[in-house]
């Protein structure tokens, strides 16, 4: 797994958004985002603070189902 750097929360949104996930709600600093699959859909919730921590950023991921590495090349 590739090292990852600390973002923001709003970076983290724009890279998911280049991969197909869509914004559908936000709920004061949380975004909720989707992504319709193959085998159904995929989300995940996004804190809008000024950095993630990688723990936090690896979580999402995991969540959204993403690799590091397309998540990077999307940043």
């Amino acid at each position: 797994m590739p090292n990852l750097r600390t973002v923001s929360g709003e970076e983290a949104v724009q890279a998911l958004e280049r991969l197909g996930f869509k914004r559908v709600r936000q709920r004061g600093s949380h975004v909720v985002l989707r992504k319709d699959i193959q085998a159904g859909a995929v989300g995940c919730v996004v804190p809008l603070h000024k950095e993630l921590r990688i723990g936090t950023l690896r979580g999402i991921l995991k969540q959204a189902k993403v690799e590091a590495d397309d998540f990077l090349a999307q940043l």
